[in-house]
């Protein structure tokens, strides 16, 4: 199948987004299946007001919708809800053409955040902007059931994966760990005001807090706790390194949709503190992470947790089924024409 993807988060952002993309798209490949990316790199962009990192595409609906012809898309998959999402969605509503869409992000909370507007007003914008869609694609459970409470739907699921060849236990520690007080806290992500690094950081703690990862907040978070080691955004075999070098993976978010990193983290043998909330209810398991409302609570009972466990629970996150899952809630064109004119 010729499947189109269109998305506003790519290379070179790293989040759990782009990974999950990535991942997806090498698996769908392997399968036999032709995907074609539309991306903010084939653009000219603009930096994000108050995230400069990450970088919005100047297009318009014959921009995108030019790509999808010529690749002659079989099935069209809408991403994120952004310029490049927008154009992609007023192309195939012009045309009759079926898509599907996903929520991966707490948008209405995150643009809450950063802008003290209520969320309910972003909302609006997220029930329209998905309400055309044959399905929309989320992680969890709880997801689901925010979206379906949110009269967003019809929700599928589509779960996520790890590469278990490079998130495995056997990792030697990172070099930077080597002379660190022990334990070793960690926190792999997006140092922004939404992931809630904060409360990780105020917690009252022995050994190292280490933060892996970058963003508009870390100039002023290490300012804040000069005893915390930054290291900036690591990949590949030094980011696997990073998980399997700490004692502790915590994550602090109290929005996230799934948390990809927890359970790279998990593969890597490293047991998992996080608040009861969305995302970590969903999927952590008693026998390798530990849930509290109290962070630094938390943080102590997952030390005491098995990493063997924790490695075994991690491997059982594999990104072929992600795909497959992916790939069945496609809508082919010759279906999706039916569909609508129903």
């Amino acid at each position: 199948m010729r499947i189109a993807i269109a998305t506003d988060a790519w290379a070179p952002q790293v989040n759990g987004v782009v990974r999950t993309l990535q991942a997806v798209t090498a698996e769908l490949g392997a399968m036999g299946h032709d995907v074609c990316v539309i991306a903010p790199d084939q653009f000219l962009t603009v930096p994000c007001p108050s995230y400069p990192e990450i970088r919005l595409a100047l297009t318009t609906q014959a921009g995108v919708g030019r790509r999808i012809a010529e690749f002659g898309a079989e099935a069209i998959h809408i991403a994120i809800e952004g310029p490049i999402g927008l154009a992609a969605r007023r192309h195939c509503l012009g045309r009759r053409l079926a898509f599907t869409t996903a929520y991966h992000t707490q948008f209405p909370d995150y643009v809450a955040e950063r802008t003290g507007m209520p969320a309910e007003w972003f909302w609006h914008y997220i029930r329209w902007f998905h309400a055309p869609s044959a399905a929309v694609l989320a992680s969890t459970p709880s997801v689901e059931a925010i979206l379906e409470r949110r009269g967003v739907g019809p929700v599928q699921r589509w779960g996520r994966g790890v590469d278990l060849a490079l998130f495995r236990p056997d990792r030697a520690a990172h070099p930077a760990f080597a002379a660190l007080p022990r334990p070793i806290q960690l926190y792999v992500g997006r140092v922004a005001v939404e992931k809630n690094i904060e409360a990780f950081l105020a917690c009252d703690t022995p050994g190292t807090k280490v933060v892996v990862g970058d963003g508009p907040a870390r100039a002023a978070l290490s300012r804040d706790y000069p005893e915390v080691r930054f290291l900036g955004a690591l990949h590949g075999e030094e980011l696997a390194s990073a998980y399997a070098g700490a004692d502790v993976f915590v994550f602090p978010s109290r929005t996230d949709t799934f948390g990809l990193v927890m359970i790279e983290a998990l593969a890597c043998g490293a047991p998992v503190a996080a608040y009861p909330v969305t995302g970590p209810v969903d999927i952590l398991d008693p026998s390798s992470a530990a849930m509290d409302d109290d962070l630094a609570t938390a943080i102590g009972r997952a030390l005491a947790c098995d990493r063997g466990a924790a490695a075994a629970y991690g491997a059982t996150f594999g990104w072929r089924r992600s795909a497959e899952q992916f790939l069945g809630a496609l809508v082919p064109q010759g279906e999706g024409r039916r569909q609508l004119a129903a």
